[in-house]
């Protein structure tokens, strides 16, 4: 089932469970609460979709995933996952605009299938990864590139305030082990791929992140981005489409 978070009329945030056109609403957040519908339906036209989940700790990211993307970022690959952190200050929701930094130079998507954590994850087995996965959703990796030559590190090039857009929704059913992934910038396509190319699989990264990291409830992973180069600019939009969990829309505006 898809989970949406959102908000009416800026009130607080709420959660509903997406039935065609309606969100069914429920009690509380389902990954604390589980799911207790209540007796209330609300059109999402009506609604602002939110960021479905703001993760209590960390963003994790795992780079250079896909080995045509690596092979374009003239990496030669890496026998364990590359993984870096971005703050949870760093995401936003659909629709919501990246705010792009002025004099950081080229900055680039990078859509993603994201792993949404539901409980707390230590030395977790590969084999056991689908017990501490609540859903999927798409993630953008938004990355001011230069930067991350000049720095010599990511933290800054790829941690900047809205530089992790996530939604529109948590697919608590999805099989993701074959989904394709297509990101468009004012409706042209610029990276494609699927997630049955990636170089480090769902339960490695579990396996392997948890080893280094305690994972929290709510917590994300962004699991790599697919091939494809190019930058996008103020004004522009940017679609990252994931089969069966649906589109992530959000415009670029240059920073005040």
């Amino acid at each position: 089932m898809k989970v949406a978070r959102f908000s009416q009329q800026g009130g607080d945030p709420r959660f509903g469970i997406v039935d065609g056109d309606d969100l069914v609403v429920l009690a509380g957040d389902p990954m604390f609460a589980g799911f207790q519908p209540l007796e209330e339906r609300v059109p999402i036209a009506d609604v602002k979709l939110l960021a479905p989940v703001i993760p209590r700790s960390k963003v994790v990211c795992v780079g250079l995933n896909y080995s045509a993307h690596a092979a374009d970022m003239g990496d030669q690959g890496h026998k364990a996952p590359l993984i870096f952190l971005k703050p949870n200050t760093a995401v936003v929701g659909p629709g919501d605009a990246i705010q792009l930094p002025v004099g950081v130079g080229k900055i680039v998507h990078e859509g993603e299938l994201v792993v949404v954590i539901g409980k707390i994850a230590k030395q977790v087995k590969a084999a056991d990864y689908a017990d501490y996965v609540f859903g999927y959703t798409i993630g953008n990796d938004v990355s001011a590139r230069d930067l991350m030559a000049t720095d010599g590190q990511w933290a800054r090039a790829k941690g900047f305030d809205t530089f992790a857009p996530i939604g529109p929704y948590i697919e608590t059913e999805l099989d993701a082990q074959n989904v394709e992934i297509t990101t468009f910038v004012d409706g042209e396509p610029r990276r494609k791929g699927n997630t049955s190319e990636m170089i480090h699989s769902i339960p490695e990264i579990i396996e392997f992140v948890s080893d280094v990291w305690t994972l929290l409830p709510g917590d994300i992973i962004m699991t790599g981005t697919p091939a494809g180069l190019g930058g996008f600019l103020d004004g522009q939009t940017v679609e990252i489409t994931i089969e069966g969990i649906g589109t992530l829309s959000n415009p670029a505006r240059d920073r005040a």
